[in-house]
């Protein structure tokens, strides 16, 4: 009678509790609608063609990078403002925004991978993304990657030539 009372561990931990698969799908599906039709904002995104570009074979730079056709991106923009610096050359005025994509919008469904070193089009200007980061875990899990941050700065005249 008393081997009844006996805890034992099971084989196998208990699935998730509202975690799987579907609730995965749905956050993918309410963020995509959130991404396009409320927030709406939209970048031109310019990967750089790794095929193409010569690269530097101990540094890793490129002094002129290949970059494929451009790609209309849905993002949420977190725009930073102008910066205004003044030192022994003279005021530089500068300016810097932060992406944040969806991860599996980006990778799964457009094919994409952000890199330093791309280039995106925001309004009028140029930017060149500077670093990248996977801030939130979907549910707590950590295979489960939600958003890309991107930090970017407005890129000088003649850097970048979009033709």
């Amino acid at each position: 009678m008393a081997d009844d009372n006996q805890w034992k561990q099971p084989a196998q931990p208990p699935p998730p509790l509202f975690a799987g698969k579907k609730e995965r799908d749905f956050v993918k599906q309410v963020s995509d609608e959130l991404l396009e039709r409320v927030v709406g904002q939209q970048i031109l995104y310019y990967p750089v063609n790794m095929e193409h570009t010569d690269f530097h074979p101990i540094y890793g730079e490129a002094t002129n990078k290949s970059f494929l056709p451009p790609l209309r991106v849905f993002v949420l923009v977190d725009w930073e403002g102008h910066q205004t610096t003044t030192d022994k050359y003279g005021v530089d005025k500068t300016s810097s925004l932060t992406l944040h994509f969806h991860n599996r919008r980006l990778t799964e469904d457009q094919d994409l991978y952000v890199r330093e070193g791309d280039f995106v089009k925001f309004g009028e200007f140029f930017y060149e993304i500077v670093s990248w980061s996977l801030p939130d875990l979907m549910f707590g899990q950590v295979n489960h990657k939600m958003q890309i941050s991107a930090k970017c700065i407005r890129a000088r005249e003649g850097v970048f030539n979009a033709e």
